[in-house]
């Protein structure tokens, strides 16, 4: 059975993520990225946030363009260590060539990144936006 392509993106994502050294030297050796944390999380960790999906049809494939946004949070204080795992992340993912169940993967980068303290005073997020467009595997 075939998975949707969302769902296929996700996972070819999160084992890029959680592969990658330099991820797992800013995220632990089993790197903390969730798509939804455990309640007792230990900081810092990333999550995968909003994804969206849109036709990208051409004349010659069957193409999805997804955008991907990828969240940092970090108590450590400053924005130093959530711009670290946003680096790592970028490195992991940026220009990469994944495997994604039933589609190929035509693109992948980053497109846009930040951080920012919350209104609780202690935690920072960081923002991780990638652009992927994947074509119907034949």
């Amino acid at each position: 059975m075939s998975a949707a392509p969302e769902r296929a993106i996700a996972a070819a994502i999160f084992d890029a993520v959680r592969s990658d050294l330099a991820v797992q030297a800013v995220l632990g050796a089993t790197a903390r990225f969730y798509d939804e944390p455990p309640p007792d999380v230990i900081f810092p960790y990333a999550t995968l946030g909003r994804m969206e999906t849109r036709s990208a049809d051409s004349a010659d494939a069957s193409a999805l363009d997804h955008v991907v946004t990828l969240h940092v949070w970090s108590r450590y204080g400053g924005r130093a260590e959530a711009l670290d795992i946003i680096g790592a992340l970028r490195g992991a993912l940026h220009n990469k060539s994944l495997t994604v169940q039933d589609r190929r993967l035509t693109l992948l980068y980053a497109t846009f990144s930040d951080a920012f303290r919350l209104a609780d005073g202690r935690t920072t997020q960081g923002v991780l936006r990638l652009r992927a467009v994947t074509e119907l595997a034949i």
